[in-house]
């Protein structure tokens, strides 16, 4: 009889539930959050599994590669659609979750999610990391100003060459000031140094990338918005068309009917944020900066005449998910205007 597992990861153990196709449990277990382990408790069973639901997660994916490399019938599958199927239950363990998810496998009520390659993992994390140091780097700053401001010196308008000459100017004989812009500048010498270190490793993955060389040639989109939109598609051929990836990044409206009602909502913000930060980036680019003629901006334009420029910017950024999963998947350079000939990589 076909079996089912469902397995849901902790950082230390994880809860593991085998049910066969009549949805009996048949041996339940806390396992090490280790592939080798998993693998290891799976072969002392003795039957194949049909499939094992893996709730994606922090962990997860480096467990659904290691056990799909060890032979095992892994499926991620999606978080928003577990919780939702969970909650009607009143009460809330590992144990009930591992249950339930491998009711799910028996059932096939479930949406796979795509397993990234380990590279699109360290573009990924090294983008994340980049962010973190941006991030620390204006409270940074904004934390200097504020502690400034409070004895009545205001730093004003400054660049990143100038901001600590400004700094330094202001606190001279205030001790406790100097003490602690002295510190806090330090600090932010530090950070600007690793996000300039971030800069060139993304620049340099960049030019040696084929895909983000790709994305490159479309205006308005830089080393940071093609490292992530490739990274975050890693395979074009996952998607049925190139329409499907405005939805699957959040970027289409929500819409609910029923009877009499039919409404339609924002957009729905559903998958990887960054992607969609990046897009209406590089949408705002187009529309508010100077480009070359191109049958993109044209469009923009006479949306935001009919809509508004908030509303075109974000049909850009879905128009623009289109328009570079096409290009990722036909492994061609952006086309500015509409009949010209596709110019081959």
């Amino acid at each position: 009889m076909k079996q089912y597992a469902g397995i849901d990861v902790s950082l230390e153990y994880s809860s593991v539930c085998v049910v066969d196709a009549d949805g009996r449990i048949v041996r339940e277990a806390k396992i090490l959050s280790e592939p080798d382990a998993l693998i290891a408790w799976f072969g002392e069973h003795g039957v194949a599994m049909e499939r094992i639901g893996l709730e994606a997660g922090p962990l997860s994916q480096w467990l659904h590669a290691r056990m799909v490399t060890g032979g095992l019938c892994v499926e991620l599958i999606e978080t928003r659609h577990v919780r939702a199927a969970f909650k009607t239950m009143p009460v809330k363990t590992d144990k009930k979750d591992a249950r339930g998810i491998a009711q799910l496998m028996r059932l096939g009520w479930f949406r796979p999610v795509h397993c990234k390659s380990l590279a699109a993992q360290e573009v990924r994390a090294l983008l994340t990391a980049r962010k973190l140091i941006q991030g620390k780097l204006h409270d940074i700053e904004m934390s200097i100003r504020g502690t400034l401001r409070g004895f009545g010196l205001k730093v004003g308008a400054t660049t990143r060459r100038t901001y600590a000459g400004r700094i330094r100017e202001l606190i001279a004989g205030h001790s406790t000031l100097e003490a602690i812009a002295t510190a806090l500048l330090k600090v932010r010498e530090a950070l600007v140094h690793e996000f300039a270190g971030f800069e060139r490793k993304l620049r340099a993955i960049a030019r040696e990338d084929e895909n983000a060389r790709r994305l490159m040639t479309t205006p308005g989109v830089g080393v940071l918005v093609a490292l992530t939109f490739v990274a975050a598609v890693d395979a074009p051929e996952r998607f049925r068309s190139s329409r499907a990836v405005g939805p699957h990044f959040g970027l289409t409206p929500k819409k609910y009917q029923s009877g009499e009602t039919d409404h339609s909502g924002r957009i729905s913000k559903i998958g990887d944020g960054s992607v969609r930060t990046a897009l209406y980036e590089a949408a705002n680019v187009i529309l508010t900066r100077p480009v070359k003629g191109s049958d993109l901006k044209g469009w923009a334009l006479a949306v935001a005449r009919r809509a508004g420029p908030k509303k075109a910017r974000v049909a850009l950024a879905r128009k623009l998910a289109v328009v570079l999963h096409c290009m990722l998947r036909d492994r061609t350079n952006f086309i500015a205007h509409k009949g010209a000939p596709a110019l081959a990589a």
